[in-house]
């Protein structure tokens, strides 16, 4: 169980989706159903930087998902500054700002218009509203192309302005799946940067990463996540156990292919 510091306590999250016949004959298999994440435990503290690894496919993208409340679990539950991702999903979502590559800004409009829109969504004060975008514009350097059309922005531009426009209401526990995928070596420092400073004015971050170099140089603690199940987690010392942290997942990797064989 959590202790008295825990701002997000995760307890037996499972998920499982159905195959369709496509994806049987993609993977040659029989089965209909894939279990993405099995029976998963883990806790996060205040105020740091939590990571989730593994390889593509390792349910670490379902696990967020639950997590921001965007898919309900099959069972288990998970407590986010002590509201259930089960029952009380509004409240998580009041409390969390949640971010991934796959989850696209409107590209009609733009970044100014959408940042306004979700202050007023969140029912956040015209005025702090206007003053954090402001904040947020400068650091990413967003203000030139705030009244640029969404479509028209590089990707790395619109990277960063979905992470200002999710973090709108200045949440205290800020989900970001897989956070530098696709982004350029300058914008992903800009982006990785940033999440140190909200870590250190306080914020909770729990992000998922396949690249154990950037959980390195991030994470205070980290899950390492193999075929939906954890198979450690703890602090990054506990975890490494006197190895870098891809070593310590193929250990563990294969290690859970021999008991399953």
């Amino acid at each position: 169980m959590g202790g008295t510091d825990t701002i997000l306590q995760v307890t037996d999250l499972s998920k499982t989706f159905k195959l369709s016949a496509k994806q049987q004959r993609l993977e040659n298999t029989s089965e209909k159903l894939r279990r993405a994440v099995d029976r998963l435990s883990f806790t996060v503290r205040k105020s740091e930087i939590y990571g989730l690894l593994g390889p593509n496919g390792a349910g670490k993208t379902t696990t967020l998902r639950m997590l921001a409340t965007l898919i309900r679990p099959d069972s288990g539950d998970a407590l986010v500054d002590g509201y259930s991702v089960v029952h009380e999903p509004q409240q998580v979502r009041s409390r969390i700002g949640f971010l991934t590559s796959e989850l696209k800004l409107e590209e009609f409009f733009t970044p100014s218009y959408l940042f306004d829109f979700f202050a007023r969504l969140h029912n956040v004060d015209p005025a702090l509203a206007a003053a954090h975008k402001q904040r947020l514009f400068e650091r990413f350097g967003i203000g030139e192309f705030s009244e640029v059309k969404v479509a028209s922005l590089s990707t790395g531009m619109k990277q960063k302005a979905s992470l200002a426009i999710s973090i709108v209401h200045d949440p205290a526990i800020i989900i970001f799946d897989e956070p530098t995928n696709g982004l350029d070596v300058l914008t992903a420092r800009v982006v990785t940067d940033y999440l140190a400073e909200l870590r250190d004015a306080g914020k909770t971050i729990v992000l998922s990463t396949h690249i154990f170099s950037l959980a390195e140089r991030l994470c205070d603690s980290v899950g390492i996540i193999v075929g939906g199940q954890m198979s450690v987690s703890g602090t990054l010392d506990e975890v490494r156990a006197g190895k870098d942290l891809e070593d310590r997942f193929f250990d563990l990797y294969q290690q859970q292919a021999g008991e399953a064989a």
